[in-house]
């Protein structure tokens, strides 16, 4: 019998590559996606399309005013979203509590879904230093999810998924050639056109093409 699992869907490389896993893993999925007010909006376009090639059970894009809050550069166009190259200090790009708001309305999704597993495709190697991507801010989520809802007090099973939070995005993407993932059908940028196209020069884009390079994977990516 298939176990039902919500997945965390952005239309990028590796939300595509943990749905492509979990699919591997036999589990029936719900996605859902996140209109946020980002300056991306484009790449909902993409979830949409990936999860309907990955015959989800559902997708549900929850639309949620985090811009409102301003202080990040993929929410606030005042900020100039950072192209010089990847650093060691939490950037801009840093969206204050979206992956808790994140995982919270995903595990409320799973509640209503029956669903005791939840994917996310966060990782804590060749990533932006987002503290919201370590493994110590998962491990505690997952506690609190079961000790915060219906499900994880009757049950205590409730599992939060991160397949890939420590590999490297090389590793990453040869998990997702290995599973058939076709990544010429996702995107990762932070400046993305309305037409789907990448800048090429942010952090996410810079690090998605060294994913490419060190995985000796040809990138289909469309850049401007």
């Amino acid at each position: 019998m298939q176990k039902n699992a919500v997945v965390l869907l952005s239309g990028g490389l590796d939300s595509t590559t943990v749905l492509a896993y979990a699919k591997d893993q036999g589990y029936n999925c719900y996605c859902i996606s996140f209109d946020y007010g980002q300056r991306h909006k484009a790449e909902l376009q993409f979830a949409r399309n990936i999860a309907q090639q990955y015959q989800a059970q559902e997708h549900f894009i929850f639309k949620l005013g985090i811009n409102e809050l301003g202080g990040s550069a993929l929410t606030d166009s005042n900020i100039a979203v950072p192209t010089a190259g990847v650093g060691t200090a939490i950037p801009v790009t840093y969206v204050p509590a979206r992956n808790i708001t994140f995982l919270s309305i995903a595990l409320g999704y799973a509640e209503v879904k029956q669903a005791s597993d939840i994917f996310i495709g966060v990782s804590a190697v060749d990533y932006s230093n987002y503290p919201d991507c370590r493994p110590e801010f998962i491990a505690a989520f997952e506690k609190t999810a079961n000790l915060a809802t219906k499900i994880g007090v009757e049950t205590g099973l409730i599992k939060i998924h991160t397949p890939i939070i420590n590999l490297t995005k090389a590793q990453t993407v040869q998990l997702g050639i290995k599973l058939g993932v076709d990544y010429s059908k996702t995107v990762s940028c932070y400046q993305l056109t309305s037409d789907g196209l990448a800048c090429g020069v942010c952090d996410s884009c810079r690090l998605r093409q060294k994913g490419f390079v060190e995985a000796g994977v040809t990138d289909s990516t469309q850049y401007r």
